[in-house]
């Protein structure tokens, strides 16, 4: 059984398969730090699923605005907008204080501040490179359990 672990202090992401590490990807979590209130732009801590994925099949580097793709950005333009791109994993927390995390859109996803992976940067989300999201994605399904912690 495949499985998530990130830790906010390490700014990584652990893919477990029957317990052991397969792979540990950087990834950003949020500037404001870890908590669950509505509009915090704050990143969950707990247990969560996997609840949606998107992005199948999609180029590396597609916009998603509201989870449909919406353009493609170019890697090489500087753009300071947060971007989510390549791919989206919506998480959906399962203890009392995360139960928002999926009505807060708290995703896993690609972004076009790669250079800024491994600092906690993100209005709330875990921010992924594009190809390592991508590689995350195929790994895991829905439903697949992910653990926040500290």
């Amino acid at each position: 059984m495949k499985e998530i672990h990130i830790s906010i202090n390490d700014q990584s992401l652990s893919l477990k398969d029957k317990g052991k590490v397969s792979k540990t990807y950087p990834i950003s979590s949020a500037k404001n730090g870890i908590g669950s209130e509505k509009g915090s732009y704050k990143t969950p801590t707990g247990n969560f699923v996997i609840a949606e994925k998107y992005g199948h099949n999609a180029p590396i580097y597609t916009i998603f605005k509201n989870r449909k793709p919406a353009g493609e950005w170019q890697h090489e333009d500087h753009c300071d907008d947060d971007l989510i791109t390549s791919r989206i994993l919506w998480l959906d927390g399962i203890d009392s204080e995360n139960s928002n995390t999926k009505e807060r859109y708290i995703y896993i996803h690609g972004t076009n501040h790669e250079n800024a992976i491994g600092s906690p940067i993100s209005c709330g989300c875990i921010r992924m490179r594009n190809q390592d999201i991508i590689e995350l994605f195929e790994h895991v399904t829905e439903n697949t359990p992910v653990r926040i912690s500290i």
